[in-house]
């Protein structure tokens, strides 16, 4: 990987985290440079690993009706291991992190329902190993840098 990253790469980086298919004339446009210098620092950028893919992100439609909670896992001493393979058979959990604090993971979980949401939190509970949790439930994001793009703004194709 390169040794650093200039104004310009983090830019395009913003750029498409926000819509990783906007074609690269019109990223050429908002970056002020030519359209073969994006397609080179995109190669440069995916070569060197910074890029590790492109995936999908749900739509405004079924973000807003998500039902969304962080949920904070204490586990008992060398349970660590069966617990996180555990939750990787649960769809709703979206990220596990191991964290250091009062918890020992935190778990960002996304249901449809709030019936869903509870009936998960007991199944969590049961995991062998789990020995206390504590759930906070998303009232409303206001930062969110990794929905997707607002409606109205069009998603294109790369060049």
């Amino acid at each position: 990987m390169s040794d650093s990253l200039d104004d310009t790469d983090r830019h395009l980086l913003s750029l498409l985290q926000a819509d990783a298919r906007e074609p690269a004339a019109t990223l050429a446009r908002k970056l002020g440079v030519a359209r073969t210098t994006v397609v080179a620092r995109i190669a440069r950028l995916e070569r060197d690993g910074v890029i590790a893919g492109y995936g999908v992100r749900l739509g405004q439609r079924l973000e807003h009706a998500a039902v969304r909670a962080y949920c904070g896992l204490s586990v008992a001493p060398k349970a660590g291991a069966s617990v996180v393979r555990a939750l990787e058979r649960l769809p709703e959990v979206e990220e596990l992190s191991a964290v250091s604090g009062q918890y020992d993971y935190m778990l960002a979980l996304r249901c449809e329902t709030n019936e869903q949401l509870d009936a998960l939190l007991d199944r969590i509970g049961l995991i062998e190993g789990i020995q206390h949790t504590h759930t906070s439930v998303v009232l409303s994001r206001k930062i969110d840098r990794r929905s997707a793009v607002p409606p109205g703004q069009a998603q294109g194709e790369r060049d």
